[in-house]
C-alpha cells in the first residue's frame, strides 16, 4: 500500500512539471524550423503564404497588428527610456543556434537572464537575434542591421527591444560573439558558449519607438509589445578579408533574405494606438 502512494505521489508530481514547468508555450514562440517556411516572394512557403500553411498560422494572414512596419506610422509613439523601460539584466549560459534564416543567442531557463520591466510588467529575457538589412524602417530608410532582444512573462506576453546598426566603429557585444559566428556551418546548428553577459548590449540614446505589433515569423502571435532605438548603432569592423561589408553582414548571420518588407497597412487597421 505504502508503495502505491508513492508511485502516485511520482506521477503526479510527474504530471505536474510535465504541466507547468515549460517557460513559454508553443504558441507563443517562433518557428525555429526554417523548413516550414521562406522568405521568397511568390514562393509556396513564402510570406504571402504563411497565413495558410497551419491552422495555427492564420495571425499571419488575418492579423492586424503586423510587423514590420515604419517608424512613421501613426500607431507608432515616442517614449522616453528612463520612464519607460528598467532593465535588470544578469549574465548566465548560452547557446548559439543556427536557425536557418537567422543566428540566435538564447539564455537557458526562463528567468535566468534577467528582465526588463515596461509599464509594471516584468518581461524576462529568453534570447537575441538579428536581421540584415533591418526589418523596421524611420522614414522609409532601412539600416544594414537589426538585434531583436525578446522577452517574455508567465502569461505568455511579449516584448521585443530592437536596435538598429550601420557599418561603423566595433560593437564591444557583437566583437566578443564573431568567432563563434563566423564558426557557424549549415552542420554547426548548435552550440553552447558559456557565460554571456546581455548587459553589454548597450542602451544608446534617451528616445524610442514603441508600437503593439507581431513576431515577424510564424506564427506571427499578435499583441507584442515593439520597442525600437531611436539611436542608430554602429555594429563591429569587418575581418579585412570580406571586402564587401553587406555581402559580410550576411555572411555572418546567414539573413540576406530573412527581413520582411514593411507591412503597408491599411487606414482602419493603423488606429491601435498601443500601450501607455
Amino acid at each position: 500500500m505504502k508503495q502505491q502512494r508513492t508511485l502516485v505521489l511520482c506521477s503526479c508530481a510527474l504530471i505536474f512539471l510535465l504541466l507547468f514547468s515549460h517557460p513559454l508555450s508553443v504558441t507563443a514562440q517562433e518557428v525555429e524550423d526554417e523548413r516550414e517556411f521562406d522568405y521568397i516572394e511568390g514562393s509556396e512557403k513564402g510570406p504571402a503564404q504563411w497565413g495558410d500553411i497551419k491552422r495555427e498560422w492564420a495571425d499571419c494572414r488575418t492579423g492586424r497588428l503586423q510587423s514590420p512596419i515604419d517608424m512613421s506610422d501613426r500607431r507608432v509613439k515616442m517614449v522616453q527610456k528612463t520612464e519607460n523601460i528598467k532593465r535588470n539584466y544578469r549574465p548566465f549560459n548560452a547557446t548559439l543556434k543556427n536557425r536557418g534564416h537567422d543566428i540566435m543567442v538564447q539564455w537557458e531557463g526562463r528567468d535566468k537572464a534577467g528582465s526588463i520591466q515596461i509599464n509594471g510588467s516584468r518581461y524576462f529575457l529568453q534570447q537575441c537575434h538579428w536581421h540584415s538589412p533591418s526589418e523596421h524602417a524611420i522614414n522609409g530608410r532601412t539600416y544594414d542591421m537589426e538585434l531583436h532582444m525578446l522577452h517574455t512573462t508567465p502569461e505568455q506576453k511579449i516584448a521585443v527591444i530592437g536596435y538598429l546598426y550601420k557599418i561603423g566603429k566595433p560593437d564591444a557585444f557583437l566583437s566578443k560573439l564573431l568567432n563563434d559566428i563566423m564558426s557557424m556551418t549549415d552542420q554547426i546548428l548548435k552550440r553552447n558558449i558559456g557565460i554571456v553577459d546581455p548587459r553589454e548590449i548597450k542602451f544608446g540614446g534617451k528616445k524610442y519607438y514603441r508600437y503593439m505589433g507581431s513576431l515577424t515569423t510564424p506564427p506571427c502571435k499578435q499583441g507584442v509589445i515593439r520597442t525600437i532605438n531611436k539611436k542608430v548603432t554602429p555594429p563591429p569592423s569587418l575581418p579585412r578579408r570580406l571586402q564587401n561589408p553587406r555581402t559580410s553582414l550576411c555572411l555572418f548571420f546567414w539573413a540576406q533574405t530573412s527581413s520582411l518588407k514593411v507591412f503597408q497597412l491599411n487606414s482602419d487597421k493603423d488606429n491601435f494606438k498601443g500601450p501607455s
